[in-house]
């Protein structure tokens, strides 16, 4: 392994999981246990056959990934109580950063910067279960970058509906393949724009150390949360920061809502996981 290569993930897991806990007439067949869950809104310890993000985690192992931080609440002692006594992993080395106060996925990952220790390290949401190929080649990458996964990609081989897909963040580049904007939320004339391929954000990025100064910079965004991609901005049009755009056309398990538990837990169905 070079020596730019990353070994360090960071699993934003702290989110309130808004959405996963509105009751949904189309779920009404969830488990106790995930009903359980899902009432919580503790989206990565749904069972899917086990906890989603036992998935997660072994992707990010067979990736390569040998340290990762699970960034979460003071109040989710189950997370913690999992990977250090239920299933300690062995191909991992499991640590935990704790968000005090649900202000956004910015200063989630600023709890996170003592585990970075100075290094590039990749970032991921805890309720995607994203491609080990993705998160291989950010690792071997070793910059900052941005995966990038195109919008037909993800309704044909992934479990989210082209809808959805259409309120999604999109990315936009520049001509040497650099992230020039991510437009959250786009309306149909900037989807005309853009043309029938379009490549959307799901949150997996390689970052180095300057995003921590980044993240201490923003202020709020007008949904009153300091906002990952308000940072990158920031590193981008303050810090000088350039971001890499690998894009794939592969699809991405999203565990935003009830609904989508039967679909996800269909798909993980024979996935073997080893931590």
């Amino acid at each position: 392994m070079s020596a730019a290569e990353l070994v360090k993930a960071v699993i934003l897991a702290r989110g309130l999981g808004t959405r996963m806990r509105q009751l949904d007439a189309s779920a009404q067949h969830l488990n106790t246990l995930q009903a359980r869950m899902a009432d919580s809104g503790l989206k990565a310890m749904i069972p899917v056959g086990r906890p989603f993000l036992d998935y997660v985690l072994s992707g990010l192992a067979d990736a390569g990934y040998r340290e990762v931080c699970l960034v979460i609440g003071p109040e989710h002692d189950v997370v913690r109580e999992y990977y250090t006594r239920v299933c300690v992993p062995k191909r991992l080395q499991v640590s935990f950063a704790v968000q005090e106060r649900p202000l956004g996925t910015a200063d989630a990952l600023a709890a996170a910067e003592s585990f970075a220790g100075g290094e590039h390290f990749l970032v991921l949401n805890s309720d995607n279960y994203y491609p080990t190929a993705a998160c291989g080649a950010l690792r071997i990458l070793g910059e900052s970058a941005l995966a990038a996964f195109e919008g037909q990609s993800l309704v044909r081989d992934g479990n989210i509906s082209a809808e959805r897909v259409r309120h999604f963040a999109v990315v936009t580049t520049h001509s040497d393949g650099t992230l020039e904007r991510i437009v959250e939320k786009p309306d149909e004339a900037t989807l005309r724009v853009l043309g029938p391929e379009i490549y959307v954000s799901m949150n997996c990025w390689s970052f180095s150390p300057a995003i921590f100064g980044a993240c201490r910079a923003i202020t709020p965004s007008p949904r009153g949360e300091l906002e990952l991609t308000d940072a990158v901005e920031y590193a981008i049009t303050t810090l000088g920061e350039r971001f890499r755009v690998l894009t794939f056309h592969a699809g991405v398990l999203d565990l935003s809502s009830r609904a989508d538990i039967a679909a996800v837990a269909e798909r993980l169905r024979g996935i073997e996981v080893r931590l």
